[in-house]
């Protein structure tokens, strides 16, 4: 097997959000992931998907853009994003939603997910830090809950042997950065260390904002900015080590 990421796919083939208000370089883009997505992966490889894949508000709108994913070669983890509405947070939303999505798709909130080579994925949405000149009133609220998910995610991770030294590899995909080019990082990284974290997939800056985004090894963790127009609409090998 081989590991891939990719974010932010902002699919809306159940609304009408055309992506390509964005800037030219959305136009079709749906078609391009597609194109890319099944020429490079295989069916027994993993895909982690850093969260914002559908426009919808409920299920029954996100669903076209699920089934999107569901066709896509491999096995996928996905996440929610600030923009995931139509999953509510919770494990009892998760289990249910688990059941309605393509057997391909594993959802990861507040729990792990085990690949076919033993590499343990732990995660969660984060949020803005409250510090932030950006982060409304809300973002230390917001961003604690986040952060109880991650712990609640890596004592799940522990359970199948993941999140500690001489364990198998462990992943983490969370959805807002957690480390920053300046140098700023956010709580949930000392959280990654403790958790004996190797590598951080994340994505939710685009255009402008892709250049605050930090990639490479920082502190023995390898960082991947992974959102689909960082990264030309195609995964990005996680690579490995």
């Amino acid at each position: 097997m081989r590991l891939f990421a990719i974010s932010d796919l902002h699919l809306s083939f159940g609304v009408d959000k055309p992506m390509d208000i964005f800037g030219p370089q959305w136009v079709g883009h749906a078609q391009r992931m597609q194109d890319a997505w099944d020429a490079m992966v295989g069916d027994d490889d993993w895909v982690l998907c850093g969260g914002d894949t559908s426009w919808g508000l409920h299920f029954h709108e996100a669903k076209p853009d699920l089934d999107w994913l569901g066709a896509r070669r491999g096995k996928k983890v996905l996440i929610r994003g600030n923009h995931c509405t139509w999953w509510p947070r919770g494990t009892a939303a998760r289990n249910k939603l688990q059941a309605l999505v393509h057997p391909s798709i594993h959802l990861l909130q507040a729990n792990a997910v085990q690949l076919d080579d033993g590499t343990v994925v732990v995660g969660s949405r984060l949020w803005d830090p409250p510090d932030a000149p950006w982060a409304d009133a809300d973002a230390g609220k917001i961003l604690q809950r986040e952060l109880n998910f991650l712990q609640q995610s890596i004592d799940a991770g522990r359970k199948l042997g993941g999140c500690v030294a001489g364990g198998p590899c462990t992943v983490a995909l969370v959805h807002y950065p957690p480390r920053f080019v300046d140098g700023r990082v956010t709580p949930a990284v000392p959280m990654l260390h403790a958790a004996n974290v190797q590598k951080c997939v994340y994505g939710h800056l685009h255009g402008k904002d892709l250049q605050y985004g930090f990639n490479g090894v920082a502190d023995g963790i390898r960082y991947y900015l992974a959102s689909v127009d960082a990264i030309d609409f195609r995964p990005i090998p996680i690579d490995e080590d």
